[in-house]
């Protein structure tokens, strides 16, 4: 039975993703990545996944093994086929002078080597949140779906942390004109209640289908996770937050400028609307990510919260994400702490 509350929701998503107009509701965005991989890896008949070696994706099996970011070691074998290719990196290159378009395509010619002809998709971040908060740059999804296209392979987008305005649009991949062929989204979509949603298209689920596709958790599809993610969607449509969300998040990153220029231990101010990364440098004998730690830690000292949820190696790069009704008052004071906690991290 399937309830009002929950074609509700699928419509609406499908009204804001034209393209992909098919959803499943389940419950984490661990879930969400589980079955978009499930999915690419039936419909494609192929089973080898691709992700960045700085991305986060969930802990379950196929998310988990797509997983980089933290918590691969010592706990056996991940899923065969899993294979990793590396971000790109504007302030921190991994070879000066070769842009990323290069990097991008000698990582598939990587690929191609080591597959066994059984690539079946590739899923990204727009940008890497918890892996730094690395943004793909303009153009760089246009290339990896023809990278894709041209290998048979499907593209997932996790827009866990990225969805529903945050970028300062309603999708992080609205910038760059690339719908991909399958979207998950969690986190942003239901508002501290566990709801994500898997979109794709007319086509792959027709494939999927006769394919006899199965995904099936106890709560998928519960009216009332989705009764409160058709609400979000009503309620930053209505009060305009993701276009509030470029502005505040202009007015942040101004902030965090401004403490670069007059701070030497901050290297770059990085990302998109509310969702922005400070990356600090080696300093006075004391590395980068020493620093970050202390900042957050005398931040919260303080009462600012940011940078609190910390695993793996983010190479000093503070993760910055006010709720998208954040005031500018919030965002000055913010800086003001932020500040505050810098000046005695380093005279420590």
């Amino acid at each position: 039975m399937v309830s009002d509350e929950v074609v509700d929701l699928a419509e609406a998503l499908s009204q804001l993703v034209p393209d992909l107009p098919k959803v499943i509701l389940l419950s984490t965005g661990g879930e969400a990545n589980e079955a978009a991989i499930r999915l690419a890896k039936l419909v494609t008949g192929k089973w080898e996944i691709v992700g960045f070696t700085q991305s986060w994706h969930g802990m379950t099996g196929g998310a988990a093994a797509a997983t980089y970011k933290a918590g691969r070691r010592g706990i056996g074998p991940l899923a065969a086929g899993s294979f990793g290719i590396p971000a790109p990196n504007a302030y921190r290159p991994r070879f000066p002078g070769v842009d990323w378009r290069t990097e991008l395509d000698d990582s598939f010619e990587q690929l191609d080597r080591q597959s066994t002809g059984n690539l079946a998709a590739f899923i990204a971040e727009p940008i890497l949140s918890s892996g730094g908060v690395l943004e793909l740059p303009l153009g760089y999804l246009a290339a990896l779906r023809d990278h894709c296209r041209a290998r048979g392979m499907l593209l997932i987008l996790d827009e866990a942390q990225t969805g529903i305005g945050r970028t300062g649009q309603m999708f992080a991949f609205e910038r760059d004109g690339v719908v991909p062929d399958i979207l998950t989204l969690s986190k942003t979509l239901g508002a501290g209640l566990p709801l994500s949603a898997v979109m794709t298209s007319e086509r792959l689920a027709r494939e999927a289908e006769a394919r006899e596709f199965l995904f099936f958790t106890t709560h998928v599809n519960d009216p009332l996770p989705a009764a409160v993610g058709l609400k979000v969607l009503e309620v930053v449509q209505r009060d305009g937050l993701a276009e509030r969300a470029a502005v505040a998040g202009g007015r942040l990153k101004d902030g965090l400028l401004g403490l670069k220029d007059r701070h030497a231990c901050i290297g770059d101010v990085r990302g998109r609307g509310l969702l922005l990364g400070l990356e600090f440098t080696d300093q006075d004998g004391r590395q980068a990510s020493e620093i970050s730690d202390a900042v957050t830690d005398l931040g919260l000292e303080l009462g600012l919260s940011a940078n609190i949820v910390r695993a793996g190696n983010s190479g000093g790069t503070m993760r910055i994400a006010p709720p998208l009704t954040v005031t500018d008052a919030e965002i000055d004071l913010g800086v003001e702490l932020l500040e505050a906690a810098i000046l005695k991290a380093m005279a420590n």
